[in-house]
């Protein structure tokens, strides 16, 4: 065997780009691998011929120098056509411009009103875009259109607008298109596209739901020649749900939609980072998920850069940039915040299930500040969050806060500064809270792993926190280190309940409470390049309320519980859609009448 500096050049740049387009694509490697092409390419050509071949077989595997110019050729060819895939997948988020994208979805779902975002660039500026609608039904597609709200749309914002459809019955299917002035419809595939209100939060009964959480996107990712727009993720999730009979209501994204800095930083430019959406938007695989449901957004660091910190400041490089661009394609389409303009924090409602949407990025301190002073939320956010709490604590029977980076602090490596774990003292005063309100759970991803993490208080009276994190959607799992620790060193109380029998049949209930961690790992999956996560909650039996988690990895089911929630006694309804049927509807319309609510 015939060992050679170009045979080592060639043998590590096949591995570091193995490891750049397959499994971290990280800077490191992408450096690494352009050094040793460079080093074989120079090399090779100021080799000296060998003495000895090696075997054939050996020869290609590793790049062996050989007396055969054929073997010679083919490994030259073999390197590239490793170097085109590396230039490929590293050029092309600044060729892909997508400029010509045309996309509509529903964002955004009230119980007498819906979001809708549409992106349609043309020319004649004269020509107006707008919304049509009608309600469907099962045994009746006749309902004739309804003109809709129109769109403003223009190059200052990427060709973008997000209308707002009014007038709509609760728990109802509707269906949209495009129109122009003339009322002839646009030619858009799968038009027309729809979507259900949500039911009247007032109306007694229980609540049904079922929705999907997971984060972090890069398209191609692992790299695939020729394929710089699929999203892996989304097709397995498409087939996946294909196969079920219950489909979920929407999609939470929570965060890492694009990344800006990977493989390499795309600049600070608005253009960007608007190009970057759009190649998002124009994945056929992500097309049939948005056409399907609605998808509700939040950002993380990478739509704007790694570990961003934002201290409160919107007018930074690149954070203006990357926020306009999440303003148009998603933001927009979210629910509004809660109190002012560019605050992209929100809250929202489904039956009897709140959600609050936190911000980790805008307003979070840098580690430089004193842990005492440090703020993930910032205290405006903060004090509507612990409003919020206090609302619905006998409002709503599940509450699910949203948070783009994990709660839990036992991840460690740089999880120890970039997650909660980095600011103990508002997370301490924020979990003394949450521990008095009953159903809590917490979503979050970032890490690129999925972990079931409890949360158990100081005194028998807490109520236990759960979180799912569940992460990536398309990107790189954690294939060599291992950060997650199983539990905390400090401890809480946990009550367990449990029935002793007697010698006359009788049944006693007694109570223990027993010595946990104030943390601990219910599950943990840390490998699979594609996982998301299914919450079914059903609070229709008030004494018994579920939620039911199913983790998908790679398009198989990896973990399935059952929690059963604490009773609680939602405070009646005075709305006047307590008493009335839905089939009032039907008799509405019979006489002409289309009110858009009976509330």
């Amino acid at each position: 065997m015939t060992v050679t500096t170009s045979s080592v050049f060639s043998t590590a740049f096949r591995l570091t780009s193995y490891v750049f387009l397959r499994v971290i694509p990280s800077p490191i490697a992408q450096a690494l691998a352009a050094s040793f092409y460079l080093g074989y390419l120079l090399s090779s050509f100021l080799s000296r011929p060998v003495k000895r071949s090696a075997n054939p077989i050996y020869a290609v595997v590793f790049s062996l120098r050989s007396h055969s110019r054929r073997i010679q050729h083919l490994n030259a060819f073999i390197n590239t056509i490793i170097a085109l895939g590396v230039l490929e997948f590293v050029a092309t988020p600044f060729l892909d411009h997508a400029s010509d994208l045309i996309f509509m979805r529903t964002g955004a779902i009230y119980p007498d009103s819906a979001k809708i975002i549409v992106r349609y660039p043309h020319n004649d500026s004269t020509e107006s875009v707008h919304l049509v609608w009608r309600e469907t039904t099962a045994d009746d597609d006749s309902h004739p259109w309804n003109k809709g709200p129109s769109f403003s749309l223009n190059p200052e914002r990427d060709w973008v607008d997000t209308v707002t459809l009014k007038g709509l019955w609760p728990n109802t299917s509707y269906e949209y298109a495009l129109s122009v002035s003339n009322n002839t419809l646009l030619s858009y595939p799968n038009s027309p596209l729809s979507f259900k209100t949500f039911p009247d939060s007032r109306l007694p009964g229980g609540t049904h739901l079922k929705f999907m959480s997971t984060s972090c996107i890069l398209p191609n990712f692992p790299y695939t020649p020729s394929q710089s727009r699929v999203i892996k993720g989304f097709d397995i999730m498409n087939d996946f749900i294909s196969r079920t009979e219950s489909h979920p209501r929407f999609l939470l994204l929570l965060g890492d939609f694009i990344y800006a800095d990977v493989p390499v930083f795309i600049g600070n430019s608005k253009e960007a980072y608007r190009r970057m959406y759009r190649r998002v938007y124009s994945s056929p695989s992500f097309r049939n998920i948005y056409e399907r449901f609605p998808i509700f957004n939040i950002y993380d660091d990478h739509e704007v850069i790694n570990n961003y910190v934002g201290e409160g400041n919107g007018s930074v490089v690149p954070y203006a940039s990357a926020t306009d661009a999440y303003q148009i394609y998603n933001a927009d389409a979210n629910y509004a915040a809660n109190k002012k303009a560019h605050d992209y924090h929100y809250t929202f409602r489904y039956g009897d299930i709140e959600f609050f949407v936190m911000d980790t990025r805008k307003y979070r301190s840098s580690q430089s500040t004193a842990p005492e002073e440090r703020t993930m939320l910032g205290d405006e956010q903060l004090g509507e969050l612990y409003d919020w709490l206090s609302r619905v604590n006998s409002t709503a029977t599940f509450k699910f806060i949203v948070s783009s980076v994990p709660f839990t602090s036992l991840w460690g490596h740089d999880a120890q500064t970039d997650s909660w774990a980095g600011f103990p003292h508002e997370k301490a005063q924020l979990l003394e809270i949450l521990h008095t309100v009953p159903n809590v759970y917490i979503l979050s991803g970032d890490r690129h792993e999925f972990a079931a993490v409890e949360f158990n208080g100081k005194n028998p009276n807490s109520h236990i926190i759960r979180e799912f994190s569940t992460s990536p959607l398309s990107m790189f799992d954690i294939p060599f280190i291992r950060t997650l620790s199983m539990k905390s060193n400090a401890t809480g109380v946990m009550t367990t309940k449990y029935v002793q029998s007697h010698e006359n049949g009788t049944e006693t209930s007694l109570k223990d409470v027993v010595e946990v961690p104030r943390e601990r790992v219910l599950r943990y999956i840390p490998r699979g390049n594609h996982k998301w996560s299914t919450i079914d909650v059903d609070t229709r039996d008030r004494d018994r309320p579920i939620l039911t988690l199913e983790v998908v990895v790679d398009g198989k089911t990896q973990y399935h519980n059952e929690f059963v929630g604490t009773p609680v006694k939602i405070q009646a309804s005075t709305a006047l859609g307590a008493f009335v049927s839905h089939g009032m509807k039907d008799i509405f319309h019979r006489i002409g009448m289309q009110p858009s609510r009976w509330f």
